[in-house]
């Protein structure tokens, strides 16, 4: 059975790319879960966002990153925010409450 595991970016937007940034994000979002690659949350901080992404598995995280329309999204989006850091892949380490 495919395992859900957990992404995290942290980015902050260019000058006057905030706006285009989170309809971007709101975009690659929409896809993520049109096509069953997993499921994002989005925080802000003082200064920068945090997405968390739940990728339902390692192939579906794969699709997602040959997927042309997430590419098309992903180069926009490049030219939108600045990564600040990203972890790829997280594993919980304790089970979740109620599990």
């Amino acid at each position: 059975m495919p395992q859900e595991f957990l992404s995290v970016a942290i980015w902050d937007p260019l000058p006057g790319m905030e706006a285009a940034s989170l309809a971007t994000i709101h975009e690659i979002s929409s896809i993520v879960a049109r096509k069953n690659y997993g499921r994002d949350l989005l925080y802000r901080g003082d200064a920068s966002y945090v997405l968390l992404r739940y990728w339902n598995s390692e192939a579906a995280r794969r699709s997602a990153y040959e997927d042309p329309e997430m590419l098309r999204c992903w180069a926009r989006l490049g030219n939108e925010i600045q990564i600040v850091k990203v972890f790829e892949k997280l594993e919980a380490v304790l089970p979740a409450e109620g599990a």
